[in-house]
């Protein structure tokens, strides 16, 4: 009797929303309405884009061992650095705060020396060839000149020219990539540590906005902590438990200030993972990506398991381990290029 009731209500849910669905599409204000009144679709992450908010201006962009501030910064001087023509001012408006935030930085002891050296050759190289005439520009100067300096290095914009040719051809890329298939069945064999930091080496080459890569990998190899996790999206039914090795790719929604941006940890954790999975094909593993869900109990049920504020957001997992011979792989059929290339 009771789950005849459920059934009815849900029925009846879906009818009303079915109802409203063509009024509710006809303005921003009326869909707001709808996701507040019909559908809890929305409701965690809102409440994870206003947390993320709150953890920036409390971590004033510190994030471990890294600054999401200074590095958009600092990237920003890049592209100011490399205009043509170069402008001899510029970033009048952030170049104060990108002082701050590598004195910031500086006194937080833990930042990588690497990032910190990136700054700081950036930042000496844009005050050798702005005009320190400007009041904003000299103020900010004074600030710089006054903090611990570090020995120059190369890590400053450069010529393409300068750059080591690549040796890769295009048809020894393309059988990379038809090579690479999402495999399900691997061998009962331990994955070494030392060849995921090899595979997350080559990810981390991949185009981030601003630099900041806002994204974490985490590796998981307990039991039962990894049959937990495995179990939790829907497309891993059947294969789950044959899993050596997962790697769940999270996105930080702290990195960012404003709303505006809450979509970059998609498109930057997923830029990252495709060269992981490349890279992992070349150290002869296989792997594949789980598609993960918008949904509130799956949500709250990682963010337990991997003790994640709810402003730290599960992009996808990626299965890794030693391919099973015997295994067998989807054909996949793929779209043709001239399909999908749309000339405007």
């Amino acid at each position: 009797m009771k789950t005849t009731v459920i059934k009815l209500l849900k029925k009846v849910i879906e009818q009303l929303q079915a109802a409203v669905l063509p009024l509710c599409s006809k303005s921003a204000i009326l869909s707001g309405l709808y996701f507040t009144f019909f559908s809890r679709d929305f409701f965690y992450e809102h409440q994870a884009i206003l947390k993320a908010r709150l953890a920036y201006k409390k971590q004033q962009g510190m994030h471990g061992k890294s600054s999401a501030l200074l590095r958009r910064n600092i990237h920003r001087l890049e592209k100011g650095l490399i205009m043509q023509p170069r402008r001899n001012v510029f970033a009048l408006e952030y170049i104060t705060e990108t002082v701050s935030a590598y004195r910031v930085a500086l006194n937080a002891q833990e930042v990588e020396l690497s990032e910190l050296q990136w700054a700081n050759d950036v930042l000496t190289e844009y005050f050798s060839v702005v005009d320190k005439n400007h009041p904003v520009i000299d103020e900010s100067y004074l600030l710089f000149s006054q903090l611990q300096t570090l020995e120059l290095t190369s890590k400053k914009p450069f010529f393409y020219r300068q750059k080591a040719p690549q040796k890769v051809s295009y048809e020894d890329f393309l059988t990379l990539t038809k090579f690479r298939t999402s495999v399900r069945w691997f061998e009962a064999q331990n994955v070494e540590i030392e060849k995921i930091e090899k595979a997350l080496a080559a990810a981390l080459q991949a185009p981030s906005a601003c630099n900041r890569q806002p994204f974490e990998f985490y590796s998981i190899t307990e039991q039962p902590l990894l049959s937990k996790l495995a179990n939790l999206p829907g497309g891993t039914a059947g294969f789950a438990d044959n899993i050596p090795h997962l790697i769940a790719v999270v996105g930080d929604l702290s990195y960012y200030p404003l709303s505006r941006d809450r979509h970059v940890i998609y498109i930057d954790s997923s830029l990252a993972s495709m060269q992981f999975m490349l890279a992992l094909e070349t150290l002869g593993l296989s792997s594949c990506p789980i598609n993960w869900p918008e949904l509130i109990n799956q949500d709250k049920a990682v963010a337990s398991l991997l003790n994640l504020p709810q402003y730290k957001r599960v992009v996808m997992f990626i299965a890794v381990g030693y391919p099973s011979n015997s295994g067998m792989i989807p054909y996949s059929d793929k779209k043709q290029a001239k399909d999908i290339l749309k000339h405007v």
